[in-house]
């Protein structure tokens, strides 16, 4: 099993016919995922990447019964308004990579994703995706360093997604499904939001959970962890070795105060009785030890 995708998942493409949407489109086909079609406006009635493009996401479920969908829109070209239209239109699960989308913009979404019930889930923005190795993937996650298995993986970092992936790869420890959360202020989902549904998987043995410098949100995953889980969580943290006072690659990684540095999450996870990795190689190891193998 898996969690939140796999080789049934119907997938759209909103902005198919710009160059990031395609491109990844022919990489998500070519894994396996079942893209069954995308949205540009204005351009309905055409294809791309071999699928057929559709005006509206409304009409594209109509015509397709897509589940899930993938944004490649920027920012400046309404990548917000993206994620509404796929709500509106009933998508279970919106997968936004766009980056930079202010975070004005993201209240206002998030509170019109409330307003209908939180029926749509959505992960990012500014986010590489998720996967499930061999059945599905959505977004830019390249699959190379990925296998199935038993492993867990949730991550605010794209890149050391799939860096610590293929630390367990090599380590013969695959994975049910990799998310990749996303590094913005307000993003849709989170660790505490991730962790259930991996607990609740039963092919899902025990959980990485990757966070960096700046936020709350491994601190609260944290206290999640040590009041609900079962399974074993294994923590690591980017950005320990950080300058003070200098600003790091994602707009979540702001630091205030006490609040989001990387002694705080460490201690909390350590407090939950979660071992934290000094480095990427070292993940595997402690995956192996909390399992007994």
């Amino acid at each position: 099993m898996s969690i939140l995708i796999d080789g049934s998942t119907r997938v759209l493409v909103q902005g198919i016919t710009g160059r990031d949407g395609a491109f990844h489109t022919g990489q998500m086909l070519e894994y396996g995922t079942k893209v069954v079609g995308g949205v540009t406006p204005g351009k309905g009635g055409q294809l791309a990447q071999g699928v057929p493009v559709f005006n509206s996401v409304e009409d594209a479920v109509r015509e397709t019964n897509a589940n899930a969908s993938v944004i490649f829109v920027p920012y400046n070209l309404n990548a917000a308004d993206c994620i509404i239209e796929a709500a509106h239109a009933g998508i279970a699960l919106v997968v936004c990579i766009s980056e930079n989308i202010p975070t004005s913009d993201m209240i206002r979404v998030n509170a019109i994703l409330k307003s209908l019930g939180n029926v749509t889930r959505l992960i990012g923005p500014n986010c590489p995706g998720l996967i499930t190795p061999g059945q599905s993937k959505i977004g830019i996650i390249p699959p190379s360093s990925f296998m199935p298995g038993n492993v867990g993986l949730v991550s605010r970092s794209g890149t050391l997604t799939y860096e610590i992936a293929d630390e367990l790869t090599r380590a013969g420890l695959g994975q049910t499904t990799a998310v990749g959360i996303g590094g913005d202020p307000m993003i849709g989902t989170k660790f505490v939001d991730v962790l259930p549904l991996f607990e609740a998987d039963p092919n899902t043995h025990s959980i990485v959970m990757v966070g960096e410098i700046g936020g709350s949100d491994e601190e609260d995953g944290a206290a999640y962890i040590k009041a609900h889980m079962t399974k074993p969580v294994i923590g690591f943290i980017g950005g320990r070795t950080a300058p003070a006072g200098k600003r790091m690659g994602h707009a979540g990684a702001i630091i205030s105060g006490n609040s989001g540095t990387p002694q705080a999450k460490v201690a909390a996870l350590q407090a939950a009785g979660v071992p934290v990795a000094d480095t990427m190689h070292d993940i595997p190891g402690l995956v192996k030890q909390a399992l007994s193998l």
